[in-house]
Parts: C-alpha cells; structure tokens; sequence
C-alpha cells in the first residue's frame, strides 16, 4: 500500500512539471495585431507618447534644449521631393518638423494624413527665412506664398532615427 501511494505521488508531481501549453485570453483572441511599416532604425510602437503630451514638452523647451522621445502623431505634410522631412500634427494649429538622421532614410511621399510613430530627439530651433522658404518650395507651395515668408520662426523639430507607419 505504502508503494502504491509513493507511486501515485510520483507520477502526479511529474505529471504536473510538465511545460502546458497556456490558453490565450479570450479577449485576446479579438485584438487585431497593428501592421507597420518601418524606416530608419528599427524601433517598436511601446511608450509612444501622444503628440499633444509633447507639444506640453515644446513649450517649456527653449531653444537648443532637446530631449529623446517617442511620439505617435499624425502626418500633416510630406516633402514631395523626397520624402526627406515630414510635419506632424502636435494639436491646437501646431506642428512639428521632422527630419530624419544623417539624411539616412525618407518616407513614401503620400502619407498625409497617416499615422506614425517616431523614434529620436525633439528639440526647439529657430529657422531662417531662406530655410522655410526651402520647405515651402518642397511642399509645393506657390511663389506668392514663399515670398510671405519674411521672418526668422521658432519651430518645434525632431531629429526622427526611426519612423513606423500604420498601415
């Protein structure tokens, strides 16, 4: 009897060793897993802040302060040259400028409008006359709209290493 029982309990702890495959959540089972396209830096969409939390961050900036950050936003304007800087919606009229490390990748040219999550630094910077008159030109804006450009900007900008478009 008294190995029958030693017996029983053996192959129970064994049996319970074993590694079980876990069944999924049932809500789990209803989420669609997000497709993105990846430029850049391959980064993930975790911790991506909301572009309305950082433009709360852009106003207390200064120029020349910078800070690293992860934000999702959406796209407001493309360079339809290259596809080497975009504009990203913060909310309340602004946006931010972003360009994109050592000038080591662009984006598709029709994504206005489409959602990205971008990897870098954010930084406040003054741009020159000539300098918006160059993205205004890029973005195809009319002569009579480039020669209101009169006045230096203070702008908020990223230095995008990573850029993932929802698809």
């Amino acid at each position: 009897m008294k190995s029958i029982i030693i017996a029983f309990s053996c192959v129970f702890l064994l049996n319970s060793c074993k590694n079980k495959e876990k069944e999924p959540l049932k809500h789990d089972k209803n989420i669609a897993e997000v497709k993105y396209a990846s430029f850049g830096n391959t980064i993930i969409p975790d911790d991506a802040i909301k572009a309305s939390s950082m433009a709360t961050h852009y106003k207390t900036m200064q120029v020349g302060d910078s800070i690293n950050s992860k934000m999702i936003a959406k796209v407001t304007n493309v360079c339809q040259a290259k596809g080497c800087w975009m504009t990203l919606d913060l909310g309340n009229g602004q946006d931010a400028m972003v360009k994109f490390k050592d000038y080591g990748f662009f984006v598709p040219k029709d994504i206005a409008g489409k959602e990205v999550i971008i990897n870098g630094k954010a930084y406040v910077k003054e741009v020159s006359v000539g300098e918006q008159r160059h993205y205004a030109e890029d973005a195809g804006k009319s002569a009579e709209e480039i020669a209101s450009i009169t006045e230096a900007k203070r702008t908020f900008s990223f230095e995008a290493d990573g850029v993932l478009l929802k698809q």
